[in-house]
C-alpha cells in the first residue's frame, strides 16, 4: 500500500497488517464493501462541499469549524481509516492538505479532551501507519499547547485551555473528561522519549482514581482546582465512560501495573453497584457514588461501549449479556436513542448523533468469541444507517429515532469510528491486528513500537 509517493513503513505496517484469526463467512467481503463505499460517499461529501473545514453539513452542502477556525478534524480523524480500507487516493488526499494546511498557531480556546481524542490520537495513529515525520511534529506540537491545561492545584487539566496563550477555563471538569488524555499523551512520550506527556496525564487519572467514593465509585463532576465533587452520580454515561475505558486501555497498551490496579478495583465497584439485571436484559443504572444506591434507570448510545472494554477485560459473562441489552436498545427503534429509560424502554433523548459504541461492542466481541451473532449485529446496524441516515451529500444524524427525522450534523467519528469498526467486524483477513494494536476512544489505532 502506498499513500501518494511515500511507502508506508515497513515496521509499521507489520505490526497492523497481518493474517486475522478467522476466515469471514462468504458474505463479509460483500458487505465490507458496502462499508467502504458508504466511507467514500461521506468523503466524497466532506470534498465537494466541506473541504478544509471541520465538518460537512450533509443536508445543507454547507460546513462548520469547531473554533471559527478549521483544524481539519474530519480528515484526521478520518486518515487512518482511509489506509485500513486501502483508499489510497483519499488518504493521499487527506495528508497533502493535513500537512501542507494544519497549524496549532490559533489565539482560540478549545476543549482539551475532544481536541486529544480526534485531533492527537488522529495524528500519532497516521505517524505510526503512514511513517512521516511531520505527522509527529504536529502531534508534539499540538501536546505543548495543551500542557499548560494540567497546571491546576490537582494536576487534574481544565477542560479548555487557548492553544497560543496557554489560558485555562472551565475548572469543573469530569472523569471521562480528565481520564481520557493517557493513550495519546503516554504514546507521545514513548515515541518523543519526553517523559513529561506521559507523568502529566498520569498524574491526572492518579488524583481522580484518589478521590473516588468509600464504595470505588467516581461521580460525575469535580472542581479541578480543590478536588471537590460537585456532583455525586455515577454512571458508566457520558462524562464517565472513557475514564473506565482508558484504565484498562493504558495497561494493555502500556503495561503500567498502577493502571491494571485501579482498572481492577474500578469495574469491581461498578459491576457491584451499577449493574442491573431486569426483565429486559442487564443494564448499568445511574447510582449515588457515595451509597450506591440507584437513582435513575437510565442507559444510552454512550453506554453502549461498555460491552467492547468488558470483552477486552476479560469478562464475558457482563460484557455478552449486556451487548444483548444494547442490541435491544437498537432494534426496538430501528436506531439506538441517546438514552432511554431501560426499566420501561420508553425513550428519553431521541436523537442518534451517528455514534460508534454499539456497532464497535459488536465487532470487539465477534473479535473475542469468534461467534457469528455478533457479526449478524453489525450487519443490521449498518444496514440500519443505509437506510435511516444515508443522504445525497453524505450521511446525517437525526434528531430523532421516533421519527426519523435528520439532523444537519455528520461527527468526523463517524469516518472515525462508526464506519471503521463496521468495516473492521467483516473485513478481509490481512487488514488489522488486534492483539497488536489498542484504540483510542476515537478508535484511532496505537501500537507499542517502542518495546
Amino acid at each position: 500500500m502506498r499513500i501518494g509517493r511515500k511507502p508506508i513503513v515497513a515496521v509499521v505496517v507489520l505490526g497492523l497488517l497481518c493474517a486475522c484469526r478467522r476466515a469471514p463467512p462468504d458474505d463479509s467481503a460483500a458487505i465490507a464493501e458496502q462499508v467502504k463505499d458508504a466511507f467514500v460517499h461521506a468523503w466524497d461529501g466532506y470534498e465537494r462541499f466541506a473541504w478544509g473545514h471541520d465538518q460537512l453539513l450533509p443536508l445543507t452542502g454547507g460546513a462548520r469549524d469547531w473554533y471559527g477556525v478549521s483544524f481539519y478534524m474530519t480528515p484526521v480523524d478520518a486518515f487512518d481509516t482511509m489506509l485500513l480500507m486501502d483508499l489510497t487516493e483519499q488518504a493521499a488526499e487527506a495528508k497533502t492538505l493535513i500537512l501542507d494546511s494544519l497549524s496549532f498557531d490559533k489565539d482560540v480556546s478549545v476543549q482539551v479532551f475532544e481536541v486529544t481524542i480526534r485531533l492527537l490520537g488522529g495524528l500519532l495513529s497516521a505517524y505510526q501507519m503512514d511513517g512521516d515525520p511531520k505527522f509527529l511534529a504536529l502531534a508534539t506540537d499540538l501536546a505543548d499547547r495543551l500542557l499548560p491545561a494540567f497546571g491546576s492545584p490537582t494536576g487534574m487539566p481544565f477542560r479548555f485551555v487557548n492553544l497560543r496563550t496557554g489560558v485555562t477555563e472551565g475548572p469543573v471538569s469530569n472523569p471521562a473528561e480528565i481520564g481520557t488524555l493517557m493513550l495519546e499523551f503516554g504514546t507521545l512520550s514513548k515515541l518523543t522519549g519526553k517523559p513529561v506527556y506521559y507523568d502529566t496525564a498520569k498524574r491526572a487519572v492518579v488524583a481522580l482514581y484518589d478521590r473516588r467514593s468509600s464504595p470505588g465509585l467516581v461521580g460525575s463532576r469535580i472542581d479541578v482546582r480543590t478536588g471537590e465533587w460537585r456532583s455525586t452520580s455515577s454512571h458508566v454515561s457520558g462524562g464517565i465512560d472513557s475514564y473506565y475505558e482508558y484504565l484498562l486501555k493504558s495497561w494493555r497498551l502500556f503495561g503500567d501495573e498502577d493502571f491494571h490496579r485501579m482498572w481492577e478495583t474500578s469495574i469491581a465497584a461498578v459491576n457491584q453497584y451499577l449493574a442491573d439485571t431486569t426483565a429486559t436484559g442487564l443494564w448499568y443504572a445511574h447510582v449515588d457514588m457515595n451509597t450506591g444506591d440507584r437513582t435513575a434507570t437510565r442507559f444510552g448510545a454512550l453506554d453502549a461501549f461498555l460491552p467492547a472494554v468488558l470483552a477486552l477485560g476479560g469478562d464475558l459473562d457482563h460484557a455478552k449479556r449486556l451487548m444483548e441489552s444494547c442490541y435491544r436498545m437498537w432494534t426496538t427503534f430501528g436506531i439506538e436513542p441517546e438514552e432511554l429509560d431501560y426499566s420501561t424502554m420508553e425513550v428519553i433523548a431521541p436523537a442518534y448523533p451517528l455514534r460508534p459504541e454499539n456497532i464497535e461492542s459488536a465487532y470487539y466481541l465477534y473479535h473475542v468469541t469468534g461467534d457469528q451473532r455478533y457479526r449478524d449485529m453489525g450487519r443490521t446496524m449498518f444496514e440500519s444507517l443505509l437506510e435511516h441516515t444515508r443522504v445525497e451529500n453524505g450521511f446525517a444524524a437525526l434528531s430523532s429515532v421516533v421519527t426519523m427525522e435528520k439532523a444537519d450534523q455528520m461527527e468526523s467519528f463517524f469516518l472515525a469510528e462508526t464506519l471503521k469498526y463496521a468495516y473492521l467486524l467483516f473485513a478481509p483477513a490481512g487488514t488489522l491486528d488486534f492483539d497488536a494494536i489498542t484504540f483510542n476512544t476515537e478508535a484511532h489505532p496505537l501500537q507499542p513500537t517502542w518495546q
